[in-house]
């Protein structure tokens, strides 16, 4: 497909663009790819602000389940309808995009695929030169204010503080709530809303823990590679479940607590909420009893003898906590410390004060009606010519490279589908 060059055309674009977040990026860059005139817009000072926060600044790219149908079960009863969207691009074709342009990637625990850089700016950095090889012409510091159709004229205008933008075709790509300060401000369900689509509620989806417990303040920046985490509500265990768990000067964060976030949300609206963490997993209580009491045989001071399985820094505070000395010989501790150490180690109590709000979540639930998507093309079955994408979509996604490859997906089909949108017409 070439450019059109029409003249009397030229202030309507083909495309537009409204967002430029990793979404946002990749349905323009796709569809000036394929030969449409592409214009994208992004309140920010550069398109990519949250991209450089995502996986801790190294930017957890996609998980490694290059079967579809396998990922897409991570999505839980959404995945179903994202199957036509994945099997246009998912994880594999995202992979092999990425590596076509010169980002390697590497595997970490429970598949999660980064780049060998490990610096969230080489895929920003990607994404914007991809931008600039295809042609795509970028207005930064562009809020937009509304977004209108034209039925009539099939055609969208886009109006911001400074201009109004014509275009055939429109792909909202603006987020969700989460993370406020990189500009998702929810904006794009208000005008969704106005196009005539059904919005589910906004709430936190993977977000941050907040403590009551004040112990584990001095813990800050601790990360426990492997623990089992359980959810106490009014005396019945809710769920458990391995992983990685970060302690913060709030709370607790990391996988394995975004991930569980959601239900805790949803607990705490009947009560109080106990977590307990198993330092220890990888021993059921009664192999530990028995490792424990090898560990106690030594000659060691009892701090440094638990540091053979637990970090030092943990080891000092539990000790603490319990009124142990760190000191003791481990052949001086009593049957009655032995105990309640075993004890504490297979289920640190740690009591949930609240989550933390919109500005720590990673991502948002909430969104555009499913059903209202043809996620073929990822295109309205409300507004012709409109397409939806990325953090707009009411999918739920844990913790692990899913939120991306939704928008890496959901982005690539929407631009593709836009440009043949504009081509056959």
């Amino acid at each position: 497909m070439k450019r059109r060059a029409n003249a009397k055309e030229s202030s309507v674009y083909d495309v537009v663009v409204i967002g430029g977040g990793p979404a946002g990026m990749m349905a323009a860059a796709t569809a000036a790819r394929a030969g449409a005139r592409v214009l994208l817009l992004e309140k920010n000072v550069a398109p990519g602000r949250k991209l450089a926060l995502t996986g801790g600044g190294r930017c957890n790219i996609t998980n490694n389940k290059p079967d579809v149908r396998t990922m897409l079960s991570s999505y839980k009863t959404e995945g179903k309808f994202l199957f036509s969207t994945f099997m246009q691009h998912g994880v594999k074709e995202t992979i092999e995009w990425f590596a076509e342009r010169g980002v390697a990637v590497k595997e970490e625990n429970e598949g999660r695929l980064f780049p060998v850089t490990e610096s969230a700016e080489t895929m920003r950095a990607t994404l914007r030169k991809e931008l600039a090889t295809t042609g795509v012409t970028i207005r930064t510091k562009e809020a937009v204010s509304a977004v209108s159709h034209d039925v009539r004229l099939g055609q969208f205008t886009v109006t911001t503080a400074t201009s109004a933008y014509q275009a055939r075709t429109c792909v909202l790509a603006t987020g969700g709530y989460a993370r406020p300060e990189t500009g998702s401000t929810g904006d794009g369900f208000l005008w969704l809303q106005e196009l005539g689509h059904k919005v589910v509620p906004n709430n936190d989806a993977l977000v941050p823990v907040a403590l009551q417990t004040t112990w584990t303040k001095k813990l800050s920046g601790l990360t426990l590679p492997q623990v089992q985490v359980s959810v106490w509500s009014q005396g019945k265990k809710k769920h458990a479940a391995n992983g990685r768990l970060l302690f913060t000067h709030a709370g607790v964060t990391g996988p394995l607590i975004l991930n569980m976030s959601k239900l805790i949300g949803d607990l705490l609206a009947d009560g109080p909420v106990e977590l307990t963490v198993d330092v220890v997993p990888q021993y059921d209580a009664g192999a530990y009893k028995i490792h424990l009491a090898t560990l106690l045989q030594s000659n060691k001071k009892l701090q440094n003898a638990l540091t053979e399985d637990i970090p030092a820094q943990l080891v000092k505070a539990i000790l603490q906590e319990l009124s142990i000395a760190g000191d003791t010989p481990c052949h001086s501790v009593s049957t009655a410390d032995r105990t309640r150490l075993r004890s504490y180690l297979k289920a640190v109590p740690l009591s949930v004060a609240h989550l933390l709000g919109s500005d720590k979540a990673i991502v948002s639930s909430g969104g555009v009606d499913l059903v209202e998507i043809d996620f073929k093309t990822m295109s309205s079955k409300i507004v012709p010519g409109l397409y939806i994408v990325g953090d707009l979509l009411n999918i739920n996604r844990p913790s692990g490279g899913y939120s991306l490859q939704l928008c890496w997906s959901t982005g690539y089909v929407a631009g593709k589908c836009a440009a043949e949108n504009i081509a056959k017409s």
